[in-house]
């Protein structure tokens, strides 16, 4: 069964957290790719005031398709994580707690998570259409340049994720593999 939990993510949250749970999303999380998260890294290198708090942030990796009328959004399935390695380890130094794509994340990104307590998640690559059904209101707040890419800021109700690394070293794309591996 599913864990129900909120983002903003608390420090408590996290910590009950392991590699392999199944997790429903409530609350405000934000979007961001690559560029995105290269401008909010200046920005801090800068001092600058970033576009939302990064305290319990999580950042789900998508740039969504355009709504349809009547849509809130536009399909908005996951995108590769690894793009946002570089960035995401000062991204939680400064508070961010959660992370949403797809995909293998880097050793340094994995350190990050056990020194800050943060989490990543994973959402099903190819069900972004049934993934937005899930987001019930979606704004830019940064970037709009960006176009699809911007920082949007989203309600989510049960955004359906798996955690895959967790803040003890839990990877569920090893132990995966393993359980299953023929000896």
């Amino acid at each position: 069964m599913a864990k129900k939990i909120t983002a903003p993510l608390t420090a408590e949250t996290v910590k009950d957290l392991h590699a392999g749970d199944s997790v429903l999303i409530s609350g405000t999380i934000y979007t961001g790719r690559d560029l995105a998260h290269k401008r909010l890294t200046d920005s801090i290198k800068a001092g600058e005031k970033l576009p939302f708090d990064l305290a319990g942030a999580v950042i789900y990796y998508v740039g969504p398709a355009p709504a349809k009328p009547g849509q809130v959004i536009g399909s908005a399935g996951p995108t590769t994580s690894y793009r946002m390695d570089t960035y995401s380890p000062l991204l939680m130094e400064k508070g961010m707690r959660g992370m949403i794509g797809k995909g293998n994340r880097a050793q340094s990104v994995l350190d990050a998570m056990k020194t800050y307590g943060a989490v990543y998640f994973a959402a099903v690559g190819g069900a972004g259409a049934l993934i937005a059904r899930t987001i019930k209101e979606a704004k830019v707040i940064a970037y709009e340049d960006l176009g699809p890419e911007a920082v949007r800021e989203l309600r989510v109700e049960d955004f359906p994720a798996i955690v895959i690394n967790d803040m003890y070293g839990g990877d569920l794309y090893k132990t995966g593999v393993a359980k299953y591996k023929k000896e």
